[in-house]
């Protein structure tokens, strides 16, 4: 009777793994499918060494390679220092945008932080990242 028991548990198991094989093979994506595709020039920009208060922004430039419009969901930053602008309307396949970050540099010290990009064009949100280090402001007055 054990045996009995453990064989259809067997054949149970083979037929359940034997069926799971076959329905991942349909679940396949291609990877040319149509739709957007952001892409950008670069991922990531070092400053250098900023003066305090200096500028600290940059843009960074993306196309959408994709053959329908591509739409930024959301652009979010790691702290409430580093602030994104991004255009809010519909990239057109071929077309060009940027996202404008700005790093606020009042603050001394070096600095490493990421923006992440939400669009249609990905499942998961391209990370955009930036750092450098922010000297004190030299002083001018005379003694």
């Amino acid at each position: 009777m054990k045996k009995l028991i453990i064989l259809s548990l067997l054949s149970v198991l083979t037929f359940t793994v034997g069926c799971s094989q076959t329905s991942q093979a349909e679940t396949t994506v291609d990877i040319d499918a149509q739709g957007p595709i952001i892409k950008f020039e670069t991922n990531s920009h070092d400053y250098g060494t900023i003066e305090q208060n200096g500028n600290g922004t940059y843009d960074f430039k993306f196309t959408n390679e994709g053959t329908e419009p591509l739409v930024l969901t959301n652009v979010r930053s790691t702290c409430g220092c580093t602030v994104p602008q991004w255009p809010r309307t519909p990239i057109a396949p071929g077309e060009s945008e940027i996202i404008k970050v700005k790093y606020n540099t009042s603050r001394v010290g070096s600095f490493a932080k990421s923006v992440y990009v939400t669009s249609n064009g990905s499942t998961q949100p391209v990370i955009l990242k930036i750092r450098g280090k922010v000297e004190p402001k030299a002083s001018t007055a005379a003694k």
